[in-house]
């Protein structure tokens, strides 16, 4: 028999390609895959085109504030109104891509070649989490899945707390170069990439079973997880870099 028809991860079976009399009305690996590559093409030109801009000498300072808050609001509303995933998934990948384009930019010009360096970081990660997960060397079990979720919501409220006294002055631990902030997001990167996890587990639990929505919410997810890993990531390398 062939691995690809042994195993259960959800990209390597061969229902990662459907079969002709699958329920096309339920959420399937082909209709994730090909949303979550569209979305991030819609994320890459935005992100290039906010570069061309920058090098044109326009200003882009407002970019990628403007998109995170716009991200965070779609977010929002996505988790309320999950049956608007379809049109509202397009609108945060679109806000997504000028939150990069902004940190992108900035980061490219006080570090060159850093963002294609992260890029590629993001992008072997990904692959070394689906390897971990194709072969049940992790296996998401309802502890696995508490510790990652619980670890992940206390990063993402320190986050919001430093940015809200950040507009008071205050400056966090977190965003600094010491030792105890690079050690912060080290393990904000770890649980990013451990996130991918869920995603995964996610995908492979709803296949064939959920609404045919629900592949804008798997591919929001993937979204989400996927960005936030290229931004500690980017972080983490700044910070070695200022450092070192």
């Amino acid at each position: 028999m062939n691995l690809l028809d042994r195993t259960s991860n959800p990209v390597f079976t061969g229902y990662f390609w459907d079969t002709p009399d699958e329920d096309q009305h339920k959420m399937t690996v082909r209709g994730i895959f090909i949303k979550t590559l569209s979305s991030l093409f819609v994320i890459t030109a935005i992100v290039v085109g906010i570069w061309k801009l920058h090098s044109a000498g326009s200003n882009i300072k407002w970019f990628g504030l403007g998109g995170m808050l716009t991200a965070i609001i779609i977010s929002i509303v996505i988790s309320v109104k999950r049956h608007w995933s379809h049109f509202l998934v397009p609108l945060y990948a679109v806000a997504k891509g000028f939150f990069l384009g902004g940190i992108t930019t900035y980061a490219h010009d006080n570090f060159p070649n850093m963002p294609y360096q992260a890029v590629g970081v993001t992008v072997i990660t990904f692959f070394v989490i689906l390897t971990l997960y194709q072969t049940r060397i992790i296996v998401v079990t309802k502890k696995v899945r508490s510790i990652i979720i619980t670890v992940c919501t206390s990063i993402f409220i320190t986050y919001i707390i430093s940015w809200i006294l950040s507009f008071f002055g205050i400056k966090t631990y977190i965003w600094g170069t010491s030792w105890v902030a690079i050690v912060f997001n080290i393990v904000a990167a770890t649980f990013a990439a451990l996130s991918l996890l869920l995603d995964f587990d996610y995908i492979e639990r709803q296949k064939g079973h959920a609404p045919k929505y629900n592949e804008w919410l798997a591919t929001w997810g993937l979204l989400v997880t996927i960005v936030w890993l290229y931004v500690e990531i980017l972080r983490l390398m700044k910070k070695f870099a200022i450092r070192f």
